[in-house]
């Protein structure tokens, strides 16, 4: 199987610093944002992509729709690729990484989960993805989610995975 990961396009609330984990929130992508996502969608155009994944926030599904354009292929939503609950939704994403000084990988916020946590929801994806027999899929995520995955593949440690910097529509492509 070849697995692309890409990180949905900018949003309004990328522009303005905030966090967000909740799919009833007013978050979309700018102008910018859907620049991003049908440059990507070029560069995907000649992929033979046989399904498309996303998580349960508006962005992810907003971008893989540009991008889908070119394919017609089943989008499925899975919410194991939603962003890490912060505990700091519609708060500064500096509030957020504040909270976690001195024990990133096992401290969280009220309401919110820890990086381990995160890690492991995010993980059950990949048992998911043995169930599925198009060859090629395409992952519409966050930039969280994609440093878990990222860093399984790659065998990096959580500290090293946690200092990813993913952009926006960026691609990334595995053999599994």
């Amino acid at each position: 199987m070849e697995l692309y990961l890409m990180r949905h396009g900018e949003t309004n609330y990328n522009v303005l610093g905030l966090c967000n984990d909740d799919p009833a929130d007013p978050v979309h992508l700018t102008e910018r944002g859907r620049r991003q996502a049908q440059e990507a969608a070029l560069r995907l155009k000649s992929t033979p992509i046989g399904r498309i994944l996303v998580s349960e926030l508006p962005r992810t599904v907003q971008t893989a729709a540009i991008v889908n354009a070119h394919h017609g292929v089943p989008m499925t939503v899975r919410p194991e690729l939603n962003d890490i609950r912060t505990g700091f939704n519609g708060r500064p994403v500096e509030e957020f990484h504040r909270a976690l000084a001195g024990s990133p990988l096992h401290r969280k916020a009220p309401g919110g989960e820890s990086i381990c946590e995160h890690k492991a929801r995010v993980l059950k994806v990949l048992q998911w993805l043995d169930t599925v027999t198009e060859p090629i899929i395409l992952m519409v995520s966050h930039e969280e989610p994609l440093r878990v995955l990222i860093g399984h593949f790659r065998g990096l440690a959580d500290r090293e995975a946690m200092a990813l910097k993913i952009d926006n529509c960026e691609i990334l492509h595995f053999r599994l």
